[in-house]
């Protein structure tokens, strides 16, 4: 009989989808009782340059509603402009934050929403030291499908101040009280970053599915999130201006990360294990969260499968659910290995990388290993927090398998 986690599932975020949505931004705003807005953005001035700064500001000053800016989100999103924030919020009374970006910016409002609501140093929330009582109002307009911080109850940020180090937390309520999704604004995002997206969508129902507490309803959700980002990733990037492709690109980034796809297994140690070892890939090479997840989920399938056999059935489930591999019950590894190599190609397909050296773009040295080792996350027990009860010395062999 199958196991069911107990799980409580909070989903506060009003989605609003479509063309032209942001244009509801005001309202959306009032609605939730902002008045003194900061509005988060990229660093590189994308938000200005397409139009989309211009068409917000303009609906939120129609409607008798004040703003601020804070420019300057890079990928990997910063401590140092989540502490300008702050001083921000403090000198201009800010009641309110919007977020016009993808994921780094999203996760950057709501470090300072942390702040904002909560007495005490705010990085104890990133370092598990303190558990937050709330946040302040944050509403987010999503230009990439990617992360689906816009619906998720989970935030990372990197300390560019002391150890590099990047830092994350999964906590129901910090949630943003609406998203605004208009697939037309994603059209002009590069195609790096769009098969970068499409890949991290698939990572987090990948995260959600491999696990050791199996739930039909769960794995049928992940497997939905999972095709969606297979079937539409490729179309995106051949014809970007896709509306089809990039709304469902947008939808799944949200529901494959909005606990959805945990359901019957919600916040369980064992699970996945893509972002575990991806989660300071990024970090360290400044690479692309989405590359650095597709270097290591195949990478993690193909050696659990030949070291641990209890991972062998739900990899080949993956491989004829997601794949279309033919089913073949007398030789489910076999189904498994041409799975994982579906997999690989798809992410050749998006221009994924396949290697560290060429995430990094320079030699990855016996140095770098030791040190990415060190920095995965372990649990008591010395095993990996992930499908396959990696422990250290499996954790280098899978790093070093993809050198």
């Amino acid at each position: 009989m199958k196991q069911f986690s107990n799980f409580n599932f909070l989903m506060q975020t009003e989605i609003v989808f479509g063309k032209d949505a942001e244009l509801q931004t005001a309202d959306l705003i009032k609605k939730y009782g902002g008045s003194r807005v900061l509005i988060v953005m990229d660093g590189g001035g994308f938000i200005k340059k397409s139009g989309l700064f211009d068409r917000v500001a303009k609906n939120l000053t129609d409607n008798g509603l004040q703003y601020f800016e804070l420019e300057g989100v890079q990928p990997n999103p910063r401590l140092s402009l989540v502490l300008k924030g702050l001083e921000l919020v403090k000198q201009e009374n800010i009641d309110f934050l919007l977020a016009i970006g993808g994921g780094s910016t999203i996760d950057t409002s709501k470090a300072i929403g942390l702040a904002m609501a909560n007495d005490g140093d705010f990085w104890d929330f990133f370092t598990g030291k303190r558990v937050p009582v709330s946040i302040a109002p944050i509403g987010a307009i999503s230009t990439i499908a990617a992360t689906g911080s816009e619906t998720s109850g989970s935030a990372v940020i990197m300390d560019d101040i002391k150890d590099h180090t990047k830092r994350g937390n999964m906590f129901n309520h910090i949630r943003t009280r609406f998203a605004v999704m208009n697939p037309e604004l994603t059209y002009t995002v590069p195609a790096y970053q769009t098969g970068a997206g499409s890949t991290d969508i698939l990572a987090h129902a990948f995260d959600s599915y491999f696990t050791y507490m199996d739930s039909y309803l769960g794995d049928k959700f992940s497997e939905a999130a999972m095709c969606t980002a297979v079937k539409y990733g490729p179309i995106a990037l051949k014809d970007p201006t896709n509306y089809e492709a990039r709304a469902e690109l947008m939808l799944a980034s949200s529901f494959s990360h909005n606990d959805t796809c945990r359901i019957g297994r919600a916040r369980i140690p064992y699970s996945g294990g893509g972002h575990n070892l991806e989660r300071h890939l990024s970090a360290k090479f400044d690479s692309a969260h989405g590359a650095g997840l597709a270097v290591m989920m195949p990478a993690l399938l193909a050696y659990n499968i030949e070291h641990d056999e209890t991972t062998i059935a739900k990899t080949a489930q993956f491989a004829v659910r997601v794949f279309d591999v033919e089913p073949d019950p007398a030789n489910p590894k076999e189904v498994a290995r041409e799975g994982i190599k579906r997999f690989r190609a798809w992410l050749q397909e998006l221009g994924m990388p396949a290697t560290l050296h060429e995430l990094a773009k320079r030699e990855v040295t016996d140095a770098d290993i030791e040190e990415l080792v060190s920095m995965v996350q372990l649990q008591p027990n010395g095993d990996m927090a992930a499908f396959g009860h990696n422990n250290k010395e499996d954790i280098k062999r899978i790093f070093e398998s993809v050198r």
